[in-house]
């Protein structure tokens, strides 16, 4: 398959967006470890093949720096690092002590940070990659989630910076995501039928599966995206509709026979976009903090 004999660490890999990119990995041939805090409920395994999981704080650099140890006794290299672990609770800023927000900033910026200098030996000698999992709360407001939103936005331009300071030998590049469906959805949209409506306000008429996050994560680790660095590749299904469109009163009788069969979803479409929360960050957020 594409990535035979390569190895590949998911940060947050045990549930959820991790373990949806950690399967397209297994997938494509890879040696898949995935490193959280606690072990998955159960194996993270597709086409026949199983995950290996290490435990580790991330935000322990000395932690961090032994899982890079052990994978290089183990497998003797490492071909991809993919930073997925992070997210945040929702929390307005004036409702928490700068202490809470700073340790958002630390899971989601600095953590990344730690585990790629950790694993740049590895990857630098087997001319690999690193994949930066962002969110589109790193590129518009996010209330309720402002140092999520900013730490964000942040680890997009720390990957740009990477990928300048570590070419030729290492590809450093972001998936900019929207929202994912995952088991934890039902906790942000309700039933079937909320996400369903949250879902008909996505160009693409759906929420993003995990499996979706882990095929472009594969692309951006393969050959195939061998000339692809410092990129930002937005995985948002077309991203949100303006909402200026909605509050237009021009050809208003047009656009109100036109979305007569869109059911729930036209009208949920503003709600969700004010809500300022995607899946993907408050996902891995709270798998995060539990595991």
């Amino acid at each position: 398959m594409e990535l035979d004999g390569r190895v590949v660490v998911v940060t947050g890999g045990t549930r959820g967006v991790g373990a949806g990119i950690a399967r397209s990995f297994l997938t494509a041939g890879a040696e898949v470890v995935v490193c959280a805090r606690r072990p998955p409920d159960g194996p993270v395994a597709a086409a026949g093949r199983e995950a290996s999981f290490v435990a580790a704080d991330l935000r322990d650099p000395a932690a961090v720096r032994d899982v890079c140890a052990g994978i290089a006794e183990r497998y003797g290299r490492l071909d991809c690092l993919v930073n997925n672990a992070g997210g945040t609770p929702y929390r307005l800023l004036g409702e928490g002590e700068a202490q809470r927000h700073a340790r958002v900033v630390e899971l989601n910026l600095l953590a990344p940070m730690t585990a790629s200098l950790a694993a740049y030996p590895l990857l630098r000698e087997s001319r690999g990659s690193v994949v930066m999992i962002g969110s589109v709360s790193g590129t518009r407001p996010s209330p309720g989630t402002a140092a999520y939103g900013a730490a964000k936005a942040g680890l997009e331009n720390l990957a740009r910076s990477m990928a300048v300071e570590w070419a030729p030998e290492v590809r450093v590049n972001s998936l900019v995501l929207g929202m994912v469906r995952t088991e934890l959805s039902h906790l942000h949209y309700g039933d079937e039928t909320g996400i369903a409506a949250v879902g008909a306000t996505v160009p693409l008429g759906r929420l993003a599966e995990p499996s979706d996050v882990g095929e472009a994560a594969v692309f951006l680790a393969s050959p195939r995206a061998g000339y692809v660095s410092g990129a930002s590749l937005l995985v948002h299904g077309g991203g949100e509709r303006p909402a200026f469109l909605d509050a237009a009163t021009v050809n208003r009788g047009a656009r109100v026979d036109a979305g007569a069969g869109a059911g729930a979803g036209a009208g949920a479409e503003t709600a969700s976009g004010a809500a300022g929360t995607d899946v993907a960050g408050t996902d891995t957020a709270t798998a995060n903090e539990e595991d």
